[in-house]
This record gives C-alpha cells, sequence and structure tokens, in this order.
C-alpha cells in the first residue's frame, strides 16, 4: 500500500480539519483529540466539503446542513445524511501526515 505524504501534522487544527487533494480525489484531513483521520472531503448528502465543517467527538460535521460523520468509518451519525463517506488510511512520520486512497477499514 502506497502513502503519499499530504500536509505537516502543524498544519492540521486540533479538533479540525483541512482540505487536501491527493490523486484528484478530495480529502479531509482532521484531527479529533490526539487522533488523526482521512475522509473524503464531499458530504454525501449535499456536496459541500466537509472540511469546513465542525470536528469534535470524532466526528465531522458538514456546515450546510449539520449531518455528522464518524471519522472512523465514514458513516453518518445524524440526518438528513445516510450515506457514509469513504475512509481512508493514515499514518503520521516525522512531523508530517500521509494517506492512502485504498479504503480503511
Amino acid at each position: 500500500m502506497s502513502y503519499i505524504k499530504v500536509c505537516a501534522l502543524d498544519d492540521v487544527p486540533a479538533d479540525g480539519a483541512i482540505a487536501v487533494e491527493v490523486d484528484d480525489t478530495p480529502v479531509a484531513i482532521a484531527r479529533s483529540g490526539d487522533d488523526v483521520y482521512a475522509v473524503n472531503d464531499i458530504c454525501s448528502h449535499a456536496e459541500v466539503s466537509l472540511s469546513e465543517g465542525e470536528v469534535y467527538d470524532g466526528t465531522i460535521e458538514c456546515w450546510l446542513h449539520g449531518s455528522c460523520f464518524d471519522l472512523r468509518s465514514g458513516k453518518p451519525t445524524n440526518p438528513p445524511a445516510t450515506q457514509p463517506v469513504a475512509t481512508y488510511k493514515v499514518k503520521v512520520e516525522g512531523g508530517d501526515v500521509y494517506v492512502s486512497l485504498a479504503a480503511g477499514d
């Protein structure tokens, strides 16, 4: 599995997210507590950028309609979204964040 460097860990705000692009795929890199996650940056309900929403309690909230997605599974935790977003494998090495576009577990 190949990982691609997407940003420095310091670029990702504590309990927040940033948008990156990996091979033309929009990805939200999110920090929740000490953990770093990568999910598809496009909300499955409204096709807006999830990285512009709030991150809390292991979820990322779509700013437009308020759907939250579990950062571990990509599954929505409340309506109106009913479809999950893709999750991606992440590793942090030497202060940098790396993502693999192979689907996460």
